[in-house]
């Protein structure tokens, strides 16, 4: 009975926890680094953040330059938070190496990295164009930015920036992170396949993703159901490849186009500043309304669309659309 009560703790093979306790260690893990980088971030208060920037710029600094040191902190914050909790739980609870989630950082990930950001923002400008014509969209000016004092370019940049740290976090979590302890995972259970393992990760996961972004403003059921399906779409890239390289390009540029060039809101919000400002009409079934492309019909395809294209061009790269073995037989570092 001893035995038996240990190895559904304990996985004397690899010599660790099994995966539904790692899980929970991380989450403790991920929640204790949150509280540690909050707190770091109040004691850094705003007159340190001035006095910063003091160094590069002399003189008082004014609303912009605050407010840009402010957004700078919080969203390096969210990177130490979320690429800190994989890396650390990888490496000393589920013994892996940190470029098997996603980054081994060789020619051909930095070539699928350019076919994500490409394929992110065609689909996205595809959605702005297909409205366009419909009538759906009414451009009401050019170079928005939400504060008449602030300037436009430094702002439009830094929604890249800031879509990009979101790409590259989301994806490590929910695609490097989640699908592969998952399948992995599942794989103990002897009637369940690497292929089966892989998908149910990937529908689990996309699931979660969904779930996590109901609580946004304007979310909706249509919007929970439409991020699930890019879910899926993403996590395609991933499974296929073994890399994140095509999820993270896709998701970086998706968000982007959607929100800073054309206006639309992501997932329910908005930045106060895109190259194109405009007045929606159309049914929210179609364009999905103040949530954004996702929640509607037509966001929906463009995520088709993806999905599709993402399988070409695996099969052009591998030659074979097939899941990467690696997820589910990992190559876990030595005690």
């Amino acid at each position: 009975m001893l035995e038996r009560g240990k190895a559904i703790v304990w996985n004397e093979q690899t010599r660790r926890l099994r995966l539904p306790w790692r899980l929970v260690l991380w989450l403790a893990l991920l929640v204790v680094l949150g509280i540690l980088v909050t707190t770091a971030v109040g004691i850094l208060s705003s007159r340190s953040i001035e006095s910063v920037v003091a160094l590069f710029r002399p003189g008082r600094p004014g609303d912009q330059t605050r407010i840009a040191a402010r957004n700078l902190v919080f969203v390096s914050g969210q990177l130490v938070v979320m690429v800190g909790s994989v890396y650390l739980a990888g490496r000393f609870l589920d013994r892996r190496w940190f470029r098997d989630f996603g980054f081994r950082f060789d020619r051909d990930w930095w070539v699928d990295l350019g076919f994500g950001l490409g394929l992110g923002a065609v689909l996205m400008t595809g959605v702005f164009v297909v409205e366009l014509l419909a009538g759906w969209i009414t451009v009401r000016e050019l170079f928005f930015i939400a504060r008449a004092d602030f300037a436009f370019w430094p702002w439009f940049a830094w929604g890249f920036v800031t879509f990009a740290a979101v790409g590259v976090y989301e994806e490590l979590l929910f695609r490097g992170y989640l699908i592969t302890n998952i399948a992995e995972g599942l794989t103990w259970f002897e009637r369940v396949r690497g292929t089966a393992a892989v998908g149910l990760a990937t529908l689990f996961t996309s699931v979660v993703f969904g779930v996590a972004h109901a609580g946004n403003p304007n979310a909706t059921l249509a919007s929970t159901v439409g991020i699930m399906l890019a879910a899926l779409t993403l996590a395609a890239g991933y499974v296929l490849t073994g890399e994140l390289a095509i999820p993270i390009g896709l998701h970086t540029t998706w968000n982007f186009f959607q929100g800073t060039v054309y206006g639309f809101p992501v997932s329910g919000t908005k930045n106060g500043v895109s190259l194109v400002a405009i007045e929606q009409s159309g049914r929210r079934l179609l364009t999905g309304g103040e949530f954004g492309p996702e929640a509607g019909l037509i966001g929906i395809v463009a995520t088709g669309i993806g999905l599709g294209l993402t399988l070409l061009w695996v099969n052009w790269r591998e030659g074979a659309v097939q899941f990467d073995p690696s997820l589910t037989s990992p190559d876990l570092r030595h005690r």
